[in-house]
């Protein structure tokens, strides 16, 4: 320490260290019980989306109602799930950056609940998907032998439902890393 020349008292030629931020787990669960189930929800309107923008595999109806699929009509299934891991990746990319916004919850107990959401998210699309793609083409009386039908697009992959939590957890940790501050801005002043 050194005094100053004012006269004002001490002077400091070193920094102080501040204490760091700790993890608030307790105020930040019932919060991150609703940003699981938000995120989750989002799987509801994701798979209706996939079930109107996959394309449908047109199959041909042989002996003993077998499906046999059309010359390059087989590439759909790729397509099916090529789709879903993209409408994944953007869903985990908007639901990151909105978590992001909520100022005051920022941390880790918020991260993992949004993860667990968009787990929760690309099950629920899956299914839903599948059955809304069921619906809609669904065939109202039995088809006729050699005749050509759509057969409902499918996923064949449950790797599909990991596109959207992973990004979810990248876009958080990367605004995160972005950010630089040790409470990550959550304190308003």
């Amino acid at each position: 320490m050194a005094e100053s020349s004012a006269g004002n008292g001490p002077v400091l030629l070193f920094a102080l260290p501040r204490p760091r931020p700790r993890v608030i787990v307790k105020a930040d669960l019932l919060p991150s019980i609703s940003v699981l189930s938000i995120v989750g929800l989002l799987g509801i309107p994701l798979g209706w989306l996939w079930s109107r923008l996959a394309p449908a595999e047109r199959v041909l109806v042989s002996d003993g109602n077998q499906l046999l699929p059309l010359q390059l009509e087989s590439w759909h299934r790729f397509d099916d799930l090529a789709i879903y891991l993209l409408l994944g990746l953007a869903a985990g990319v908007f639901g990151g950056a909105v978590v992001w916004l909520l100022r005051e919850r920022r941390g880790p107990v918020i991260l993992i609940a949004a993860t667990l959401g968009g787990v929760l998210s690309g099950w629920l699309g899956m299914e839903m998907g599948i059955a809304f793609a069921n619906g809609h083409y669904a065939l109202s009386v039995a088809p006729a032998l050699n005749s050509v039908i759509e057969k409902a697009p499918s996923l064949e992959s449950f790797w599909a439902l990991l596109a959207q939590p992973l990004a979810t957890a990248l876009t958080y940790g990367l605004l995160a890393g972005w950010n630089g501050r040790d409470d990550l801005g959550r304190r308003l002043a």
